[in-house]
């Protein structure tokens, strides 16, 4: 199987076995009135495609790993007429290997000269730059406040990986930049890929047209093994610089990553908001901690948090990331008239009047960019920042709970000053490791 493809199967499956104000702060019911609900996607196929295809799209890939790769064949599946023409990563070996993979699936629609296969810290930037029509932000999310706003500014279209941000300095940087997008006209599509995912939103249709009543709880499961161990630190080359070391091992620092809950189980949280209709809990409390040791990282291995809502609704959200223990990635939805369970089946509604999801399914991940496609060539505008960015804080807001202990509310999130991400990264800069959480000590700012 070619490497693209590979990259490809792994991201679906772990899914499936384990996606303003001016200033940028909002309010609970200014959140509330900001964000629309996006209508269900249709199937669009090829044929569909066509009539609008003349002019060929160039996209650039900023974030070489397994998750950019496979975006970037999503994208070039989503539409015959792109090529890329430009990758940018922190390390050549990235950019190389991606384009290694993509030219075995693709062939001649990868036409990214050497000149155009940009690394370092700012490679982000040389790619926006490098005459592309669309970007696809994929590198390590501490890094997507700084290059969302820089392809915002620089009038591209975007396609954003989840999540948004790791802090909520940087989610608020985020929110401008969504307000700032939408002044321009720039199609926006978030990487929560289940919004576009046909079952999906046929269940979430369901709850939303009354079919459980009121909705009174949610939970919602992300049970899965590590996504990637951390090195042990003997493994550490002499010469190998902190940032290095932990941009190669970034899912397992909260800078880099946002911890399990934000950078992975932020799907959930993404699901668990779409259930109320993307209106933003009043508070949450959580428990969580680390059981298996992680050498030098400092994030949790699970998870519990439980979000509340005015009306007194609850929504539970369970991330865990151990070896060897019972795997779930499930939703299940209790209203006043019934129940509905999304998992690995077909969706489900038990109620007044039983429903099971008889469409079709094509894949969600090709979908959201045929939808991207679609309006950048029709002219027309589709912009997911509202909803990307009120359940990335959703996340960001149950990380603080379980490492404070503390009950944490949407409010608190909308200011706090919990800065994560350094500033004026360089290669060769100290960078110590901050200690993992313990609740009851770790402040709450």
């Amino acid at each position: 199987m070619p490497a693209i493809s590979r990259t490809l199967a792994s991201r679906r499956q772990f899914l499936l076995t384990g996606s303003a104000a001016a200033g940028g702060v909002l309010t609970r019911s200014q959140t509330s009135k900001l964000i629309a609900t996006a209508t269900a996607p249709a199937i669009l196929t090829q044929t569909g495609l066509a009539a609008a295809n003349s002019d060929k799209l160039r996209v650039g890939l900023v974030g070489c790993g397994g998750r950019g790769t496979g975006a970037a064949g999503n994208a070039l599946t989503a539409d015959p007429n792109t090529v890329l023409v430009s990758v940018g990563d922190a390390f050549p070996d990235a950019a190389n290997r991606a384009i290694d993979g993509l030219k075995a699936q693709f062939g001649d629609r990868i036409q990214v000269p050497n000149e155009k296969r940009f690394t370092g810290l700012d490679a982000y930037k040389q790619v926006i730059d490098s005459g592309v029509d669309v970007v696809l932000l994929a590198s390590p999310p501490g890094f997507r406040p700084v290059h969302l706003r820089y392809a915002v500014e620089q009038g591209k279209h975007i396609f954003c990986e989840k999540p948004m941000s790791t802090d909520a300095p940087g989610l608020r940087h985020v929110m401008e930049s969504v307000r700032i997008s939408k002044e321009k006209k720039l199609c926006l599509v978030a990487g929560f890929c289940w919004r576009y995912d046909l079952p999906r939103r046929a269940f979430y249709d369901q709850i939303h047209d009354g079919a459980l009543g009121e909705v009174k709880s949610v939970y919602c499961t992300y049970l899965t093994g590590p996504v990637k161990p951390m090195q042990p630190a003997n493994q550490r080359p002499a010469d190998m610089s902190d940032l290095e070391w932990q941009l190669r091992n970034w899912m397992n620092f909260v800078w880099l990553s946002g911890d399990g809950i934000v950078e992975q189980c932020i799907h959930s949280v993404d699901k668990t908001l779409w259930t109320f209709r993307d209106k933003p809990p009043v508070k949450c409390t959580a428990t969580g901690g680390r059981m298996i040791p992680n050498h030098e990282g400092n994030i949790y291995d699970h998870m519990t948090i439980v979000y509340e809502w005015e009306n007194g609704a609850r929504g539970v959200v369970a991330q865990r990331q151990i070896p060897g223990c019972y795997n779930d990635n499930s939703d299940y939805v209790n209203g006043t008239k019934g129940n509905g369970v999304s998992g690995w089946s077909k969706p489900t509604v038990r109620g007044e009047k039983n429903w099971r999801y008889s469409g079709d399914a094509p894949d969600m991940y090709t979908i959201e960019h045929q939808h991207l496609f679609r309006a950048i060539r029709s002219g027309e505008t589709i912009n997911d920042g509202d909803r990307m960015a009120t359940s990335t804080l959703a996340g960001i807001m149950g990380r603080a709970a379980a490492y404070t202990g503390k009950e944490v509310t949407w409010e608190q999130m909308l200011t706090s000053n919990d800065k994560l991400v350094p500033d004026n990264l360089t290669w060769d800069m100290k960078l110590p490791i901050a200690p993992i959480a313990i609740p009851g000590r770790h402040p709450l700012l």
